[in-house]
Order: C-alpha cells, then sequence, then structure tokens
C-alpha cells in the first residue's frame, strides 16, 4: 500500500499492515497518535520525531519505534517513509518510550516487501511468512544514541524548544537562569532531574542531532559548524564524532548515498 492513511485500514484483522508514504521537503505531521505501535522507516530524508518525554532525529536507512497511543509530530526533511502498523499484541517486546534503530538489510528488504503485500492477504502462504519473518526481525533491533530528553518543567521545556529552533553550542547557561529568575546551579539540577543530564551536556547532544539533517542534504562541515556556534570544524567534527562514532564527512557520505 502506498500514500494511503491508515486509518482507511487499520480495522483489517492482520497483526501488520505496511504503507509507504511519500513527503515534500518539510513537510510536519502535526501531533497526532495510532492506535498500533509504529515501525517508522526512512529509505531517504531525515525525520525529527518530537513526543512529550523527548526527541528523536532518524537519519536515513534507519528507524523509530513508536509504541501505540503515544502522541507525536513528525518533521520530515526530504523523506519516502516505509510504515509497519503493528497490532499491540502481536509485539509485546515493544518500547514504551520512542527508540531510534538500527535496520539490517535482511529487514530493509522485507519492508520494501511488505509494503507491495495486499492486506487482506491469505493468513497462510507466502504473505503471511513474509510477515511473520518480519516481526521475528523486529525483535533483533539495536537502539541508537539519537534522542534528546525534553523535561516536562514547563517553563524549561519552552526554553529547550526555542533553543532547538537555533542552537548554539556556545549558548551560555546564564541567559537560562535569566529566564528562569533562577540561579544557574538550580537550572543545572533541573536539567539531571527532567532529562537525566547537565545542562552541558544536553546542548551538546542538541547541536550534533540538529547538525544531521543539513549534513544529510550535502551541505559543508564548514557551514554547519559555524551555523552551530563552533569555532572550528575541527571542535564540531569532535564533538560530532564522539556522539555518532563517526566524522560529519563520513555521515555525510554515508547519507547521501543511502537512496
Amino acid at each position: 500500500m502506498r500514500n494511503i492513511h491508515v486509518d482507511e485500514v487499520d480495522d483489517i484483522d492482520r497483526p501488520v499492515l505496511a504503507i509507504g508514504t511519500d513527503y515534500p521537503p518539510g513537510f510536519v505531521l502535526a501531533r497526532h497518535r495510532h492506535r498500533r505501535a509504529q515501525f517508522l522507516y526512512g529509505v531517504t530524508g531525515v525525520m525529527r520525531v518530537v513526543a512529550e518525554d523527548g526527541a528523536w532525529t532518524v537519519p536515513p536507512q534507519r528507524a523509530v519505534l513508536i509504541p501505540a497511543g503515544v502522541d507525536h509530530q513528525v518533521t520530515m526533511e526530504g523523506v519516502s517513509t516505509r510504515s509497519l502498523y503493528l497490532e499491540p499484541a502481536a509485539v509485546p517486546w515493544f518500547p514504551e518510550h520512542c527508540r531510534v534503530v538500527e535496520v539490517s538489510p535482511l529487514l530493509r528488504a522485507l519492508v520494501s516487501a511488505a509494503v507491495d503485500v495486499d492486506p487482506r492477504h491469505e493468513r497462510h502462504g507466502r504473505d503471511a511468512a513474509l510477515m511473520e519473518l518480519v516481526l521475528h526481525e523486529l525483535r533483533g533491533l539495536v537502539p541508537l544514541p539519537l534522542d534528546l530528553p525534553l523535561p516536562r518543567h514547563e517553563g524549561l521545556r519552552a526554553l529547550c524548544e526555542e533553543f532547538l529552533e537555533a542552537p548554539d553550542v556556545h549558548d551560555p547557561l546564564a541567559r537560562w537562569a535569566r529566564a528562569l529568575h533562577v540561579g544557574e546551579r538550580t537550572v543545572n539540577r533541573l536539567f539531571r532531574a527532567e532529562v537525566g543530564m547537565g545542562f552541558a551536556q544536553w546542548r551538546r547532544r542538541a547541536c550534533v542531532l540538529r547538525s544531521l539533517p543539513p549534513l544529510a542534504r550535502g551541505e559543508r562541515v564548514t557551514r554547519v559548524a559555524a551555523d552551530l556556534g563552533y569555532d572550528s570544524p575541527a571542535a564540531f567534527s569532535a564533538a560530532f564524532s564522539r556522539m555518532m562514532g563517526t566524522s560529519p564527512r563520513g555521515y555525510r557520505a554515508a547519507a547521501s548515498g543511502a537512496g
């Protein structure tokens, strides 16, 4: 199935529904939820998923697991998706929170084939076996460190969302403290209590994750580093490599060849 809304087929009595969808650049899926759990896989482009407890950046050829009933918004940057909508009873192991995962070459091929399966396929035979194999492969997914936790504290959450619109790796803690009318130590304590990391670590993580879409579009590393406020491309590359396990240029090359 391609370019249809899951609500049109949600009542079909099958554990897995596969839908392929093409989105224009910059398309935003407003906050919504699904009755089924979702495996949202981007063949091309970069996705950004925001839910109540965090944000997840999804590079090409990766996927995000979205639990059933979780409100979420998705921003698409040149994305063609392959989604699996999964009956909760068929995936009792599914995580309680969104999670970005690596997708093996086998699972990529299975998902691509699943999109062309009739949603009302026979309960036995080739198509049923394919969907059963999909479920087996999903259980072995490897999580990736592409999440950015967001606080529930109303004032701090607002500042975090403002920062994500124009991240700057040198944005001073003092500015946040003034905005919240508290001391800098209090802001750090709030970050640790709400998201499990200090302000500086969260800020670095946010900047690296924000760099993924422009790098995937092929923008120069020097330009991306400057836009995020780094003193030099080398400083940005070091921070990126520590978090992502590859250099910005290596990521950009892999992302540009993902399609």
